[in-house]
């Protein structure tokens, strides 16, 4: 097993027009988001009239090579996450677009970092950022915003006489687009017994013909074939229920909380705090390896939420790594689920502010920060770390 975590202190720009074509699988990462604080890149974004449109087009002219750089990293298969506010979103977005092309957006989630809300200053108490995620190449990219983490058991409220927890889905297509006029082939009798529950093809004694219908009695298609519903009919169970139009006889799959290859779900756009975490649970699992020693870090569960969304070998890069969340949530979901995957995590040597609690601690540069958080990483969780 190689070496989970590499650190790179330098330019991000200049790390990663050195490093090969391709050779990435997932970008995570959190750019500065432009409110008007120090920034120690030589291209500072500031902007040289002070104002605020002069800090937007500097910024914009700051991402621009650096998104470039991360796209000619990113192997066809690869995918991009990258954190941001209220300040730049738009423009992000829109550079974005630009860089990777409008038809390689995957999505724009809502994540709830401040359940609180921030109460400081007039306006709304803001409660969230942004995640943005594109792919390299639409077709071909890898990620899987399927998982396990937002199955609710509960949801699953039927159990077999063997105890398999499972939920009926209706085995006609519900969407009024399928019918047999566009779906002839699906629209045709099956036979089931309400008593027994059992469903076949071909008609058995105690089964009655049922035919897919609309709630409203207008013909409708099944969503599996013939041949399918003879290799599964154990998935699929007949049962009486309470129509529109009174009481009559339809099928339903069996959908099992526990399938193969294991229960997932599609990850929505909304990402709360209860899931992945807070700016103030950051705060801790930071605390407990080197101090309270970063203003406002990411949840390392927000961070292992887009790692599961690709292969558990992902080559993950993070040019803008700040404390290091990334690295350290790669070591802990490799560590969770015997995954092998590798990041490198790359800081400029930023000052911090004087009299700031890193500095207090002998942490001169956020470089320092990463550094020691992944060093804590390697010794309390594993993997090990090469510093370059």
């Amino acid at each position: 097993m190689g070496v989970w975590n590499t650190f790179v202190e330098g330019d991000n720009l200049a790390v990663m027009q050195g490093l090969a074509p391709g050779s990435i699988d997932l970008v995570v990462t959190d750019p500065p988001y432009n409110t008007g604080s120090l920034f120690s890149y030589v291209d500072d974004f500031r902007g040289a009239d002070g104002g605020r449109a002069g800090r937007h087009a500097a910024w914009v002219d700051f991402m621009r090579p650096r998104l470039e750089a991360m796209r000619a990293v990113l192997a066809p298969t690869g995918a991009l996450a990258i954190s941001i506010d209220d300040n730049e979103q738009a423009r992000l977005r829109l550079l974005l677009d630009e860089v990777f092309g409008e038809h390689n957006f995957l999505a724009q989630v809502v994540v709830n970092l401040n359940p609180k809300g921030r109460q400081l200053g007039g306006g709304f108490a803001t409660d969230h950022e942004y995640l943005l995620v594109y792919a390299r190449e639409a077709r071909s990219c890898l990620l899987d915003a399927r998982t396990s983490d937002t199955v609710d058991p509960a949801d699953f409220g039927l159990r077999t006489d063997d105890g398999r927890a499972y939920r009926r889905l209706p085995l006609r297509n519900t969407n009024k687009k399928f019918n047999p006029v566009t779906s002839p082939s699906l629209h045709f009798p099956v036979w089931g017994d309400p008593e027994s529950g059992r469903v076949a093809t071909t008609p058995f004694e105690g089964a009655v013909e049922v035919l897919p219908v609309f709630g409203d009695g207008r013909p409708a298609v099944w969503r599996w074939s013939r041949p399918r519903i003879d290799e599964r009919p154990d998935d699929l169970e007949c049962r009486e229920i309470k129509g529109r139009q009174g009481a009559r006889v339809d099928v339903f799959q069996r959908d099992w909380l526990e399938s193969p290859g294991g229960r997932r779900k599609k990850l929505r756009t909304i990402w709360h705090s209860e899931e992945v975490g807070s700016t103030d649970t950051a705060v801790a699992e930071l605390k407990q390896l080197v101090g309270h020693v970063f203003e406002s870090p990411k949840p390392t569960g927000l961070v292992r939420r887009v790692l599961r969304t690709m292969p558990a070998d992902a080559r993950v890069l993070d040019p803008f790594a700040g404390s290091g969340t990334t690295g350290h949530a790669v070591a802990l979901l490799n560590a969770a689920d015997g995954g092998s995957r590798t990041c490198l995590s790359v800081n400029v040597a930023e000052p911090v502010r004087p009299g700031s609690n890193a500095d207090l601690a002998g942490l001169r540069t956020v470089a320092d920060i990463t550094r020691a958080r992944l060093r804590a990483v390697a010794e309390h969780v594993g993997g090990g770390l090469e510093e370059r």
